[in-house]
């Protein structure tokens, strides 16, 4: 027995030896520097041991090569590569997009509410993206403004009726106002209170960190074929509860027979029109209620936390920063005393300063650290001429590119004047990317900053805030994939009270 564990032991040893050479002689004969730290595992093996979040592992790489157009990374046996080069960004994300198309997952058949937009690839995400675009054209978002600014009005009901939750908690909270806005404006979902909503606890489970999800994380980016191999599932266990809830969405829809251009609206649409056709590929797929209850539960999943992690990162800054608070406030105040006393999403949509912080904020903590691709044909990367064959895994920074001095000077200072008329179109090519960029940019976008904005103007209309850094300064929590700052709390008061 001690001898066959001794030898397997051995054997485990030289193929973890060898599979490091490997990898390091990969991108060697490539002329790709290589990250030595971890020469199979590479970052995944750190975020994994350590509590730092994966997008601060890679910044560290960032730094460390900071004339690397690229730098290959630890993997089992599929290629790991992290591109740092604006160039060679828009590369994948636009000029060769059909060689990464592939959101670099895998999903198990069985993981139903993982059948989304987020981890589709190829003609069978084009035909669905191609599909949903509607939801989020300016008309509906114009038609949807009225809900979001309800929302917006409630919540600030729900603050100065509940004092409590002014100095406590502030990322929750807004995460509470996100979910009830996207519930009522997308969805038509309200219950006896919107800021009591079920889906709001869902939201939260679906991203935590879990070590079972980290482990998960860890696989898929190492090696998508055995993260499929192992039948691995991100969402299932909120199948029981989701799935029936867009079910009797679509049927209360079908029986009222009214129109309300949101989410319901394109889901009637799509089981009236059939099947959803490719006419490029000859792709056919059936728009059954699971299938769109998986989209339905991507908008949640992407538009509840990310959406109040822009919020609270907006409110962050300011709260440090009382002059540029000043002149926010100042132009809330003026854009309601010239519409009436009331807000509406023309006068949004003009409130300069307002989009100028929220960008600067983006810039600074944007929802996601980086974003991955798969390569699925062979292609070469224009800056390093870098080979990079079918299969190779692809890393790329958000959060890195946004600090980095060569092309956002003094980038830890929150500067909203980085986005003024005059200076946005200096920002270099592809490296402002909040929300990606290319043919996969965030189907939301637009929304996202509407929603925001209004719960913004609403909280600031009525509220001072101010920023409250404990001991050893602001920390991101561990996350996979999102930028999320804590060690801090934002306190709220009355506007009444100092005005």
């Amino acid at each position: 027995m001690f001898l066959t564990i001794l030898i397997a032991f051995s054997a485990f040893i030289l193929i973890y030896y060898l599979l490091g050479v490997y990898n390091e002689i990969y991108w060697k004969r490539r002329g790709v520097k290589f990250y030595k730290k971890n020469r199979v595992f590479g970052p995944m093996w750190e975020f994994l041991t350590t509590d730092r979040a994966f997008f601060i592992i890679l910044n560290d790489i960032y730094k460390k090569y900071p004339n690397e157009p690229a730098v290959g990374l630890g993997t089992i046996i599929t290629p790991g590569l992290y591109i740092k080069d604006p160039v060679n960004i828009e590369h994948i994300l636009q000029m060769d997009f059909k060689a990464f198309n592939h959101k670099g997952i895998e999903i198990h058949e069985d993981d139903k509410l993982a059948d989304n937009m987020l981890f589709m690839s190829g003609n069978r995400w084009k035909v669905v993206r191609q599909n949903m675009t509607p939801i989020f054209t300016s008309a509906k978002l114009k038609n949807m403004f009225y809900i979001m600014d309800r929302s917006a009005r409630d919540f600030v009901d729900l603050l100065n009726n509940n004092p409590d939750k002014l100095k406590h908690d502030a990322f929750k909270i807004m995460c509470t106002f996100s979910c009830a806005a996207l519930g009522a404006a997308v969805f038509g979902i309200g219950t006896s209170s919107i800021f009591q909503s079920p889906f709001l606890k869902m939201a939260f489970k679906a991203l935590q960190p879990t070590k079972s999800r980290n482990i998960k994380f860890m696989i898929t980016s190492l090696n998508t074929k055995l993260y499929k191999c192992l039948g691995l599932k991100i969402f299932k266990e909120h199948e029981e509860f989701f799935i029936p809830a867009i079910k009797q969405l679509i049927l209360q829809r079908e029986q009222e027979n009214v129109r309300r251009h949101d989410f319901g609206d394109i889901c009637i649409d799509l089981k009236r029109k059939g099947l959803l056709k490719d006419h490029d590929s000859g792709l056919q797929l059936e728009p059954t209620d699971e299938l769109l209850a998986a989209q339905a539960f991507f908008y949640y999943v992407a538009g509840v936390e990310p959406v109040g992690v822009a919020m609270f990162s907006a409110l962050l800054e300011l709260g440090r920063n009382p002059e540029i608070l000043r002149r926010v406030h100042d132009e809330i105040d003026r854009s309601f005393e010239n519409n009436n006393n009331k807000m509406s999403y023309d006068t949004i949509m003009q409130m300069e300063y307002l989009d100028m912080v929220y960008n600067e904020s983006l810039r600074m903590y944007p929802p996601i650290g980086f974003f991955v691709r798969e390569c699925v044909r062979n292609s070469v990367l224009p800056v390093g001429n870098i080979k990079v064959d079918k299969g190779t895994k692809i890393f790329a920074p958000i959060y890195e590119i946004h600090h980095d001095p060569k092309y956002f000077p003094d980038p830890e200072v929150f500067n909203p004047e980085r986005f003024s008329r005059e200076n946005r179109s200096s920002i270099p090519h592809y490296t402002f990317l909040p929300f990606g960029n290319g043919n996969r940019i965030c189907l939301g976008i637009r929304y996202a900053g509407l929603q925001l904005k209004t719960g913004l103007v609403h909280l600031l209309r009525n509220f001072t805030v101010k920023t409250i850094v404990r001991e050893g300064g602001i920390k991101f929590n561990k996350q996979n994939v999102q930028v999320r700052p804590g060690n801090l709390e934002i306190e709220f008061t009355p506007r009444s009270i100092t005005m």
